[in-house]
């Protein structure tokens, strides 16, 4: 096969993969302009049209989907051997990419990667924050990170981080003009600070647990992040309640500068675990990343 026909169908996975030019644009380190161009040029020299563009996205069609599926695995094959020929190399080294939400990148992942990092520098972390519940086969990620309820049954799991709880907060500033809630219903009657995650469906409903009876409360108020530190910056200001990691307000609950409320509705979530395909060929650069990250009780 001309090596310019295994470049384009490089090219063409990386879209079909990703359902963007930008991204894949990005992934390859090529513009916009010259990966359309090689689409159109591979799409005219097979006779077919793999893809179908539109101003918001791309898909591929009936005969792009079966290219997809054909190729697309004896291409991760090659790249498979391609690693496992690279750990042969005295010192671990690649490439890791992770997906984790905020929170654990920055409490989690970030805490271990700055001692982890050092000691390997032959080793690289591409490390990408998303709130969603991505799928980290189709997005080509090493492993993801999810709390324990989250986990799909064909994943192999590692814990990396103890049960944490989500609390209710508010600056005193807010108390001192509204009634602290006394159960989970009275929030409706609040001012609160909203979530938008991806993988609720827009707004988030907080939940809570008291002697095994759950509940979920939507609340309403002037404000919606998508930002942990935004939340916990509005609820400092006084401008609403916000439902937060406790370790997350530690230090503000230690100084008074937040309060905490309904402390018995907020039972503890399963830990956060690192996940990844079973069927991986683990390096030993990924196998030293688990290893540091794992959780030791």
């Amino acid at each position: 096969m001309p090596r310019h026909d295994v470049n384009d169908l490089i090219a063409f996975l990386a879209v079909a993969r990703d359902r963007s030019f930008t991204r894949a644009a990005a992934r390859l380190g090529v513009s916009q302009s010259a990966l359309s161009h090689t689409m159109r040029a591979l799409e005219e020299r097979l006779g077919v049209r793999l893809l179908t563009r539109t101003t918001r996205s791309v898909a591929p069609t009936e005969a792009g989907e079966r290219l997809l599926q054909g190729v697309g695995p004896r291409f991760e094959e090659i790249e498979a051997e391609l690693a496992a020929l690279n750990a042969l190399r005295e010192k671990p080294a690649g490439t890791i990419r992770i997906n984790a939400g905020e929170h654990a990148a920055e409490t989690i992942l970030w805490p271990a990667l700055e001692k982890f990092l050092p000691r390997y520098p032959d080793i690289k972390v591409e490390l990408t924050v998303d709130n969603g519940l991505a799928n980290i086969v189709a997005e080509r990620f090493d492993a993801g990170v999810r709390l324990g309820e989250q986990l799909a049954k064909d994943m192999i799991a590692v814990r990396i981080a103890p049960d944490f709880r989500m609390v209710v907060v508010g600056a005193p500033t807010y108390f001192k003009r509204r009634e602290r809630p006394k159960r989970p219903q009275d929030l409706t009657q609040h001012t609160c600070i909203n979530i938008r995650l991806p993988t609720h469906g827009g707004i988030y409903a907080w939940e809570f647990e008291k002697r095994g009876r759950a509940i979920k409360v939507r609340v309403d108020g002037q404000l919606v992040f998508n930002s942990t530190a935004l939340r916990i910056k509005a609820a400092l200001a006084g401008l609403g309640l916000a439902y937060v990691a406790e370790d997350q307000v530690e230090a503000q609950l230690a100084k008074g500068q937040l309060v905490q409320v309904l402390d018995d509705w907020c039972a503890p979530f399963p830990g956060y675990h690192l996940y990844y395909p079973s069927r991986r060929q683990s390096s030993p650069a990924f196998a030293l990343l688990v290893d540091a990250l794992r959780y030791r009780d």
